[in-house]
């Protein structure tokens, strides 16, 4: 593997690897005011969610690493502590990126963009109406990280009202992740799009113990098969499938034509690994284990 310095290489280039290999980002689209009253939008992709009681989020408003100089986001900030953090879907996303262009202070990125303004309830910056998703937010505290160019401000909010499109929402009233149709961040021009074939759903129950990669039979953990994800799968389960299980499914047609075959084992894991890719985990556990009785 290449090892690199951090402090050996330019700072443009250490930024571009470290946005490249920690992505997919959310974006904070950020709706600011100044002191006398100018809106600003801008999108920052150091961004996450960190605490749900109390419901705080972080942004970082980096300082520029051509000049190192800040942006009107951190000045707003600075002098009334409120902002609005939008989300950004596809439908959104080309608008965004013209808000993000560095026009002078004093000119309106709603103008620029063609986005539109709402008024807050609690707060002095605008929403964004295209936004399905608003937060409404007082800064706790900013957090310098340095002086030179790329060096961050962490703006650290607490969310004091949100407002969902309920477009975006499910029979039961989730958020869809279809219907919200979000974007990431990549490094240099790449974004991702969450949604369609993109979203996978596994759910992996955090209470109960799964008997661990170590307690897998040696067949499956050297399997030439089975890949890391598979075998995470079957390290998930609470306890290995029973003898009696495993001996009920010798009986299926698929499983003893592949033990009359020359390769059984290999058979018997591919077999498992079609069931794994269907979440069929019992099953594909018992076809799994099958190779150790015979």
């Amino acid at each position: 593997m290449r090892t690199i310095d951090p402090k050996a290489i330019p700072t443009a280039e250490l930024h571009q690897i470290l946005v490249s290999a920690v992505a997919p980002r959310p974006i904070a689209f950020a709706s600011t005011i100044s002191e006398s009253g100018e809106p600003n939008i801008a999108p920052y992709s150091f961004f996450n969610v960190f605490s749900s009681n109390p419901p705080t989020m972080v942004f970082s408003s980096n300082r520029r690493v051509s000049d190192g100089t800040t942006k009107d986001t951190l000045s707003n900030v600075e002098k009334n502590m409120e902002v609005v953090i939008n989300v950004v879907p596809h439908s959104l996303v080309r608008q965004m990126t013209v808000a993000s262009i560095q026009y002078p202070t004093g000119v309106s990125e709603f103008d620029k963009s063609g986005l539109t303004p709402l008024p807050s309830d609690l707060v002095k910056p605008f929403r964004i109406k295209e936004s399905p998703v608003q937060f409404e937010c007082k800064a706790s505290k900013i957090i310098s990280l340095g002086e030179e160019g790329g060096a961050g401000h962490l703006i650290v909010c607490e969310v004091v009202k949100i407002h969902l499109n309920e477009d975006i929402l499910d029979e039961e009233g989730k958020i869809n992740p279809h219907k919200i149709d979000l974007m990431g961040r990549l490094g240099r021009a790449f974004y991702v799009r969450a949604s369609g074939e993109a979203i996978y759903k596994f759910y992996q129950p955090v209470m109960r113990i799964g008997i661990g990669y170590d307690q897998l039979p040696e067949s499956i953990r050297l399997s030439n098969v089975f890949t890391g994800n598979n075998l995470g799968q079957l390290a998930s389960l609470p306890h290995p499938p029973s003898k009696e299980s495993i001996e009920h499914i010798k009986s299926q047609k698929e499983i003893e034509e592949i033990l009359r075959g020359q390769q059984p084992i290999a058979a018997l894991h591919q077999y498992a690994q079609r069931e794994l890719a269907k979440e069929n985990l019992e099953l594909a556990a018992q076809i799994a284990w099958l190779g150790e009785y015979l």
